[in-house]
């Protein structure tokens, strides 16, 4: 009779590396350049994909029952914040145009980097980096999910909402973000590792949702602060994947590291650029503010990113050329892109305004160098002209970064009061810029930039109107024309939060949810 032999229990690593790494094996018919053909054309070097260490360490029956637990607590909150009208708690009807910022800003970016991750975890070599691909790629269409699925309950009741996604493709200031993606998926496996993994993950995502979630449960949006807690735990997984990936590189072969460090310069300065929109939201758009965008900035990036450098000096990286610039333009960027969306809140799908009083003593403290001498002049006389039933709305189309895409709004790090312009010839044609940073970019690979599709130029050249526009007409409307383009409607989804039918609607129901 046979006896039983009583099986070893595998420990944790074990099962990972069974049920992952041991999956992999050596082709015996097929040569690797062909199974992977992105590897070698960015110039990185790996000699041992073994020694990647796959700081997810999960299998996907173990994430399986961790996303599930996650999702659970995460509906359950959303489900009670609708059935309760949880809108009508936030503090004033003016944050919800914050969401719809994030709503057409951020959330497709999550789709765009499931994408990426699913595309380059086939493209690496190695089991273990393409394992920790594929689950930050589930991650990153939960989040898309979960932001929609927690914004939607706002659609039943305020405009601007309802066309999100066929406007990331077309509105003006969406270029901005969804230019940043464009330019990271149709990179090398490498590169969009080091673009998404650690640039964005580990070095900008603190300033993206800490601030935004914390808006969010400050301002009383317990939906929105939900998908945000509830996203956490994987943005803490998807920085460590960034950052180790980044140090397995360095560590492969010393020619790796200038492309890399030229990586992280240019990424860096590309998600800075793209971070423009929240130090907008962060000073101007919550009622309730947490911190300004300032002191985010010397907390998440001065701080932390000063301290993760300073720990990959030992690989020979230094901090990103565009760091000094960074840190000086702190006290400007949010005042500078607020001022162009007022200008412009007629071609953008949420309300704009002018800073109240208290609220401007608020920016004076936080900003006491420049908020008061640069700033504050401006907004009283665009407040005395909407007083004066004058509010001023910019017509014209302005020039374009043709790297980041952001209107030439940014001024000289060391001149607030002089615009930053740069240019480069190419090819017979002449391109502009709003900073070093962007003008470096394009240079070092101007092909891939020259391609872009720039806004201004496409409504110029008539490729934003609909098929029955006709430009010849005597009575021909451009703005009008562009606006049916994006599916917007004119005084509903857009121009001053005054008078607004969203502001109108708010004060009606939650008066009526006050008396009852």
């Amino acid at each position: 009779m046979d006896m039983k032999v009583k099986q070893k229990k595998l420990n944790l690593k074990d099962r990972y590396n069974l049920m992952t790494r041991d999956l992999d094996w050596e082709p015996s018919y097929q040569k690797k350049s062909d199974i992977f053909p992105y590897l070698a054309y960015e110039g990185i070097k790996i000699h041992d994909w073994s020694k990647f260490e796959d700081p997810f360490r999960l299998t996907m029956d173990a994430y399986w029952k961790y996303q599930a637990e996650k999702e659970k607590k995460l509906y359950a909150i959303i489900d009670a914040f609708n059935q309760n009208n949880g809108h009508l708690q936030v503090t004033d009807a003016r944050y919800i145009n914050a969401l719809k910022l994030f709503l057409t800003g951020v959330s497709p970016l999550e789709y765009m980097a499931h994408r990426g991750f699913a595309h380059v975890g086939r493209q690496l070599g190695g089991a273990g980096p393409r394992v920790a691909c594929l689950m930050q790629s589930l991650d990153e269409i939960r989040h898309s999910q979960t932001q929609i699925h927690s914004m939607s309950n706002y659609n039943k009741f305020y405009n601007g909402f309802q066309n999100f996604r066929h406007q990331h493709d077309r509105v003006w200031y969406l270029s901005v973000p969804k230019s940043f993606f464009d330019d990271a998926v149709t990179a090398g496996p490498f590169e969009f590792m080091v673009s998404i993994g650690f640039a964005f993950e580990y070095v900008l995502t603190n300033l993206l949702f800490v601030p935004f979630v914390s808006g969010a449960a400050y301002n009383g949006d317990m939906a929105a602060m939900a998908f945000g807690f509830s996203a956490q735990s994987d943005e803490a997984r998807h920085m460590t994947l960034g950052l180790e990936m980044i140090k397995f590189i360095l560590e492969q072969d010393p020619d790796n590291l200038p492309i890399v460090q030229r990586w992280i310069d240019k990424w860096f300065w590309r998600g800075y650029r793209v971070l423009t929109l929240v130090a907008m939201m962060m000073d101007y758009m919550l009622p309730k503010r947490v911190m300004s965008w300032k002191e985010a900035w010397e907390t998440y990036a001065e701080q932390n990113g000063g301290a993760l450098f300073a720990d990959l000096a030992r690989y020979g990286i230094t901090v990103p050329a565009g760091w000094t610039q960074a840190c000086k333009d702190k006290d400007h960027i949010s005042h500078q892109a607020w001022a162009t969306f007022y200008n412009y809140g007629a071609a953008a799908p949420f309300h704009t305004w002018t800073p109240s009083e208290s609220e401007m003593e608020w920016l004076s403290a936080k900003y006491p160098d420049t908020f008061d001498k640069y700033y504050r002049p401006r907004f009283e006389h665009w407040a005395k002209e909407a007083a004066e039933g004058k509010r001023f709305y910019n017509t014209t189309l302005p020039m374009l970064c043709q790297t980041c895409q952001i209107p030439m709004v940014f001024t000289e790090p060391d001149d607030p009061t002089k615009i930053a312009y740069r240019e480069s010839d190419y090819s017979g044609m002449k391109y502009h810029f709003c900073s070093d940073g962007c003008k470096g970019i394009f240079d070092h690979e101007p092909e891939k930039y020259i391609q872009a599709w720039m806004p201004v130029h496409q409504i110029y050249q008539g490729n934003c109107f609909t098929p029955e526009a006709d430009p010849s007409a005597p009575d021909f409307n451009p703005l009008a024309e562009v606006l049916k383009w994006y599916r917007m409607e004119m005084g509903r989804d857009n121009l001053d939060f005054e008078g607004s039918q969203d502001q109108k609607n708010f004060k009606a129901w939650r008066d009526l949810a006050t008396a009852n």
